[in-house]
């Protein structure tokens, strides 16, 4: 995946917990520990560990607290940065939450009457994380009509009129 590359990964969610990776993914750790001793969930968690929750093949990692603290997730070795992963998952949330960008909410509903609501998400969530390495490449902010044009591409679609 795109997203994956050193660069890159991280990044989403760096804006919002600082610039040491740790801190943010202790963000995700604390959610699930929360979740997993039945502790009440406050803010920015509560989406978390829903995200969490559809993704039972994080669970192992997200259960110890050190590996998931420390771990790399090299892409030339092929494998998904999770914490990248599930950060674009809550931008996707927040962006349909927002309808923001324009047309986004219609798109998404079409692509989950095609795909089923993971698949869409899914969709969604790799076109944000190629938006975002083509935005980093590029030495840019991520410009969101890459993200439209990516998931109409992905879909089949005509590009929209400009």
């Amino acid at each position: 995946m795109p997203y994956d590359l050193p660069v890159c990964s991280d990044r989403l969610i760096i804006m919002l917990y600082g610039t040491k990776r740790e801190t943010y993914r202790q963000v995700f750790l604390d959610s699930w520990r929360a979740y997993q001793e039945g502790r009440a969930l406050e803010g920015v968690q509560t989406r978390i560990v829903a995200i969490i929750l559809r993704h039972p093949e994080y669970h192992a990692l997200l259960g110890d607290a050190q590996q998931g603290l420390e771990q790399d997730f090299p892409p030339e070795q092929g494998r998904t940065n999770p914490y990248m992963h599930m950060s674009l998952h809550l931008g996707l949330e927040e962006m349909l939450a927002l309808g923001q960008p324009a047309g986004i909410v219609d798109l998404f509903d079409r692509a989950r009457r095609k795909l089923g609501e993971a698949g869409a998400e899914h969709l969604f969530v790799d076109c944000l994380g190629e938006m975002m390495w083509q935005a980093q490449r590029a030495g840019r902010a991520p410009e969101l009509t890459t993200l439209l044009s990516c998931v109409r591409r992905s879909l089949g679609l005509p590009e929209m009129a400009g």
